[in-house]
């Protein structure tokens, strides 16, 4: 999931590094929504950062498409975020990228060609990327992905 909604973020137009945030972002929030968001989080303190006050407040809200996640800075740079937790590109390339070795670049390769395939429409649609896009091709993918990288 990661690696294809990075790579449609980037093909609607978010640079390489936000869209490896949204892909993150996505693939953390849809596998909550599977487990039925049992523990859906609650509001964390700022941890250190003008203490007491709740982190939620001020988060910017970002669409991609029909698609909505939220957003926080840091470093001058923009997230994607779920709770307090930021979906960085260092994230993704330890949580993501790594599990691929050196087939990333071919895995991400594919998943641009993939979605490229497809119109801007179901693109810019949460459901029809989902059951047009990534749900016709996850157990295949994933199998050879896997395969591939030896996981």
């Amino acid at each position: 999931m990661a690696i294809l909604q990075a790579a449609r973020a980037k093909a609607l137009g978010l640079p390489e590094g936000r869209a490896k945030s949204w892909g993150l972002n996505r693939a953390i929030f849809y596998a909550a929504a599977k487990r039925g968001f049992k523990h859906a989080a609650q509001p964390h303190h700022d941890r250190g950062l003008g203490k007491g006050k709740p982190v939620r407040k001020g988060r910017l809200v970002y669409f991609l498409g029909n698609e909505m996640a939220y957003t926080a800075k840091k470093s001058n740079r923009t997230y994607f975020t779920i709770g307090d937790e930021l979906q960085t590109e260092s994230d993704f390339k330890r949580q993501i990228e790594s599990r691929f070795g050196k087939h990333y670049t071919t895995a991400w390769k594919e998943s641009l060609a993939i979605v490229h395939k497809y119109p801007k429409e179901v693109l810019l649609s949460q459901n029809l990327f989902f059951n047009q896009v990534y749900r016709p091709r996850r157990d295949k993918l994933a199998s050879k992905w896997t395969e591939k990288s030896g996981v």
